[in-house]
């Protein structure tokens, strides 16, 4: 599926930092029964899914990889949840670690060999993936919630490229094209993007289509939470955040089998 294209230590720095500074302002706003609302995360409520990420960095803190196949110690992961100091205040106390931690880091320690959620890597591209943890969770929780989120930016190119990289996968094994027809998905925004693939035998992104079989109209964070399979395609599509042309049954193919992970 190939990999997304590397970004610069100011970029991920950026992307992390302002992610930290949205968990914190979401998270000092919250009222208790916003705390134990259910979030889009099966099983989590909101408290769940800032436990599960501010635990991750919390084992991050003060880790650096040595080897790609050692995964930071995330049996440390309960130390964080254990501790008593008022939760807010745990959670600054975390990313101010962190953020001493990338305001260390050289452009060399982007391409230390590291573990990765999806295999052998770099610690570049170990950053990259929590950016778009954080960005896919913060918005497990504002959407329920009916709170707002900047859905641009550094963090939000970062969450689609994730998709973006197995566009391939999800159009050829989840949607099933079939050999011989193609697609576009056409993202109106915030992130305008269209995204062309082709299936020759295997599915595969292509720079251009003059004349796809189906044309997928939506908006990029709709695009991602579906391929996230955060939010239910059918509410998409009965809203109308979701619609297509061409190819009729393809397009509802398209329109509801975009998951390729949660």
């Amino acid at each position: 599926m190939g990999q997304p294209r590397a970004r610069s230590l100011d970029e991920l720095r950026g992307a992390l930092e302002h992610s930290y500074a949205a968990t914190e302002a979401l998270c000092a706003d919250l009222s208790d029964d916003e705390w134990r609302a259910q979030s889009l995360c099966p099983q989590w409520s909101v408290r769940d899914v800032v436990d599960h990420v501010i635990s991750i960095e919390a084992v991050m803190a003060g880790w650096w990889p040595d080897d790609d196949k050692t995964p930071p110690p995330f049996e440390r992961a309960g130390e964080f949840l254990a501790d008593s100091t008022p939760y807010l205040h745990k959670i600054r106390g975390v990313y101010d670690l962190r953020r001493c931690d990338l305001a260390a880091m050289s452009d060399e320690d982007l391409d230390r060999p590291s573990w990765t959620p999806v295999g052998p890597g770099r610690y570049g591209r170990f950053l990259a993936i929590r950016v778009f943890d954080f960005w896919v969770h913060e918005r497990d929780i504002t959407t329920p919630l009916g709170r707002p989120a900047d859905d641009t930016g550094v963090a939000a190119e970062l969450a689609l490229a994730e998709v973006e990289n197995s566009i391939g996968y999800i159009v050829g094994k989840k949607v099933g094209l079939p050999d011989g027809k193609s697609i576009t998905f056409d993202l109106t925004g915030p992130i305008a993007r269209q995204i062309h693939v082709a299936i020759d035998g295997r599915a595969a992104r292509v720079e251009h289509l003059d004349h796809p079989d189906v044309t997928v109209t939506t908006d990029s964070t709709t695009f991602i939470q579906l391929a996230c399979g955060r939010i239910d395609p059918q509410a998409q599509i009965d809203s109308g955040a979701i619609s297509w042309k061409g190819d009729d049954e393809l397009g509802d193919r398209a329109a509801r089998n975009l998951r390729f992970t949660m």
